[in-house]
């Protein structure tokens, strides 16, 4: 018990120290539920994120293309008339038959993953509903669309109750601006970028209709849907504040939002991604992994493959740049919002199942370096990630190489374990030698051991109390 308690102390220490460290990014929820449950969903560390709507038919960026900005992403050169690209585009809801959908498949296959909660696109921007909004007919439910006759053509339902029965959290994207909608994109006026094309302070009714139609639909969401864990809002200028191309602001009451969202969802986590202030309950770097540990809950949504939504002829992650990124993300205090997007016909990528499948196969054995883990300082060094159980262990990611193996000895700087705690490989019976040198110890790696790795992606030793 002595040996537990003083491990306890040195990691108790790092957390101090990382928690004295500020950034004015990050606004806490007063809320002690909301604390909780970000503390919770902070244990579980890997998601899926899934972008998926009639654009995947023509394998392109989701929405982006019909924004009228001169952007990278936004209109392709190859477009002459923007208008009739734009009807051409708003037609893609006719064709869409995605007759492969089987939620159940994606389910099981992230569960075995070792993923642990789903985001999953009802809105994006353009305004398509992949669920069954009485609001619009510009859904994936609607008459004019093909699959709206097949028995899971609420794709969002089917997809969560796929998801909760395999124990996921249940994450519903939705963006903020809907450029279907007549009251955001008024077709009185040509768009002129992805914001409003009228003056919201000349026009406020317009406006008040939208924001309006917003709540009113995730309403809908929040009572129809079952247990939502996490509303994941998308388009951060819409927003209460003056936009420097616009002067006014695109406020939809965010406070008033989250507080219907949670009576009926309580402890729902909100993530109103890019706006400052307690409604972005934890943040979301960009397919991304910061540089250094940062001291607030954070989230990286990386592309598998390809991009966002479907693309043919997609090139997927390795295996091991998976494998390392989530324990560089994890070693940093961040979880991995991992993104994969469904095709036309409504099936994955063949390789993205072999992706899941390697990272699965390594977190069965390594999981207890990943799951219920905070970061410890040094938090990375070289090939080493650092992270710390809730029972004082400390745990040494080992990020191997194509064909290297362990060397003889790891040294390890910045903390050294008490007195009579055993450093031991996951995966392998038998303790593995260490020594105190300076502020820093080594772990001595018999050649029996390297030659015999659980994985020949990474490895990793937990240092602790005796078990």
């Amino acid at each position: 018990m002595k040996t537990l308690k003083l491990c306890l102390v040195i990691m108790c220490l790092a957390v101090l120290k990382m928690s004295a460290q500020h950034d004015d990014r990050y606004v806490p929820d007063p809320d002690p539920l909301i604390r909780n449950r970000i503390e919770e969903w902070q244990d579980i560390k890997f998601g899926l994120l899934m972008h998926w709507g009639p654009y995947s038919q023509w394998g392109i960026v989701e929405s982006w293309s019909i924004c009228p900005e001169d952007e990278p992403w936004c209109i392709p050169d190859t477009v002459q008339d923007y208008f009739a690209y734009k009807s051409r585009y708003e037609n893609l809801g006719k064709t869409f038959n995605p007759v492969s959908f089987d939620p159940d498949k994606w389910a099981k296959a992230a569960k075995d993953a070792g993923m642990k909660y789903v985001v999953f696109t009802t809105k994006h921007h353009d305004g398509f509903c992949m669920f069954d909004s009485k609001y619009t007919d510009y859904k994936i439910t609607g008459r004019d669309c093909p699959f709206h006759t097949n028995p899971r053509a609420d794709v969002t339902k089917a997809i969560f109750d796929s998801f909760r029965k395999e124990d996921f959290w249940i994450g519903a994207y939705f963006s903020k601006p809907d450029w279907h909608c007549p009251d955001y994109w008024w077709p009185h006026f040509p768009p002129f970028d992805r914001n409003p094309n009228y003056d919201i302070e000349k026009y406020p009714d317009k406006w008040n209709n939208y924001v309006e139609f917003t709540h009113n639909q995730l309403m809908e969401l929040s009572t129809d849907y079952g247990k939502i864990d996490i509303f994941w809002f998308d388009g951060g200028w819409v927003q209460e504040r003056n936009i420097k191309s616009h002067p006014y602001n695109q406020d939809i009451k965010m406070d008033e939002l989250v507080g219907k969202i949670r009576s009926e969802q309580p402890g729902a986590l909100v993530v109103d991604r890019a706006v400052y202030g307690k409604n972005q309950n934890y943040l979301t770097p960009e397919n991304m992994v910061p540089d250094q540990m940062l001291a607030y809950p954070w989230e990286s949504c990386i592309i598998l493959g390809g991009g966002w939504s479907f693309s043919y002829n997609a090139s997927m992650m390795p295996g091991r740049r998976l494998i390392h990124m989530l324990a560089d993300i994890v070693a940093k205090g961040g979880n991995l919002l991992l993104n994969i997007g469904p095709g036309p016909d409504g099936t994955w990528y063949d390789e993205a199942y072999d992706r899941l499948r390697e990272t699965g196969e390594w977190l069965r054995i390594n999981g207890n370096a990943i799951y219920n883990t905070r970061p410890v300082a040094p938090y990375t060094d070289g090939k080493l990630r650092f992270t710390r159980g809730k029972d004082g262990s400390a745990y040494i990611i080992y990020l191997l190489d194509e064909n290297e193996k362990l060397p003889s000895s790891v040294r390890i700087s910045g903390f050294v374990p008490p007195k009579g705690a055993r450093a031991s490989m996951l995966g392998r019976r038998g303790s593995l030698r260490w020594k105190q040198e300076g502020e820093g110890f080594t772990i001595s790696i018999p050649a029996s051991v390297s030659d015999a790795m659980s994985s020949e992606y990474a490895v990793a030793i937990r240092v602790g109390p005796v078990l």
